[in-house]
């Protein structure tokens, strides 16, 4: 399962994209709400998010369960 992005045109929904789904084939529709995120906030998380996940493909990166280790020391 994929996400499609559509709008709202005169009432209907219009993909922004080609589907290579079948004709008649059934979707669930969920809106998305306003993260409250400006453009740049957002342009900014998805870098981050890319350079990342970059950085994890590399082997850059702690695992998740150091992670919870270290932040259970702190506390």
């Amino acid at each position: 399962m994929h996400a499609l992005k559509a709008r709202v045109e005169n009432g209907r929904l219009k993909l922004d994209e080609p589907t290579d789904l079948p004709e008649g084939k059934e979707v669930a529709v969920v809106v998305v709400e306003d993260d409250g995120l400006s453009d740049s906030d957002r342009e900014q998380l998805l870098k981050m998010i890319d350079e990342s996940l970059a950085d994890e493909a590399s082997g850059d990166a702690e695992s998740f369960s150091k992670v919870i280790a270290d932040l259970r020391a702190q506390l």
